[in-house]
């Protein structure tokens, strides 16, 4: 594997090591969270504390590893010399980049409920403006097309915005019934599209060939699943 091999696979290795673990304890103490608040168990009071200190994290978590997967994707698409649109789009993609992990962080220390929600919208459009450039791979931007509803790009996009919806309201969701309870649905949706991503994001690395072979997978014909006979060596 080249260098740009392991690049690619940076994303869906920290997803592995470092968000899907903390998905599982996160649902597990969102369980025991209600356990107590319906009385059904003696649990510590911390549990609460705990599912919502965790949550953050993952929300965080998420946004980032889609940040690095789509810079990886745009930077690594082509030779940099290469690279569509030269230097002056490079800067401009890379102002996006910064000013998305810059409201990120800013919505992670904001108070005030209007400034927490303009800055997870403002990462939100970060995160869809990266994702919305060609060097992007999704199989196909139709909703009304059943390929839409297996792309990785879309379900990862969807759940980002549901951590950031979930980061953002994180104050109002510990004080009002019915955002916990939006939250609760939020949740449960978020967890059917991290499923997805783990099948998709499996299916997607097993398309992808590494960047030495690229030449000769992409010379096949994809619709008709034929290769081009090898050239016999003399």
């Amino acid at each position: 594997m080249a260098s740009v091999d392991w690049l690619w696979i940076l994303h869906p290795f920290l997803a592995v090591v470092l968000i899907y673990p903390l998905i599982g304890m996160v649902i597990r103490l969102a369980l025991q969270t209600r356990q107590r608040r319906l009385q059904k168990s003696k649990l510590p009071a911390t549990v609460g504390r705990d599912h919502s200190d965790l949550g953050r994290w993952l929300s965080a978590g998420v946004v980032v590893i889609v940040l690095i997967a789509l810079t990886v994707v745009i930077a690594t698409k082509a030779p940099l010399a290469a690279f569509a649109g030269g230097a002056s789009r490079a800067i401009q993609l890379l102002l996006v980049l910064i000013g998305t992990l810059v409201s990120l962080v800013a919505l992670w220390f904001a108070k005030a409920p209007g400034l927490r929600l303009v800055f997870a919208l403002i990462t939100w459009a970060g995160v869809l403006g990266l994702g919305a450039q060609p060097e992007v791979w999704r199989l196909s931007d139709n909703p009304l097309d059943g390929a839409f509803w297996q792309s990785h790009y879309w379900a990862g996009v969807g759940v980002t915005g549901l951590m950031l919806f979930s980061l953002g309201a994180r104050p109002e969701i510990l004080r009002d019934i019915r955002l916990r309870r939006l939250h609760v649905s939020a949740s449960l949706l978020a967890a059917v599209l991290f499923v997805l991503q783990g099948l998709t994001g499996t299916r997607d690395l097993l398309e992808i060939p590494l960047s030495w072979q690229k030449p000769a997978v992409y010379a096949c014909d994809f619709e008709a699943r034929t290769c081009p006979p090898p050239v016999q060596s003399t």
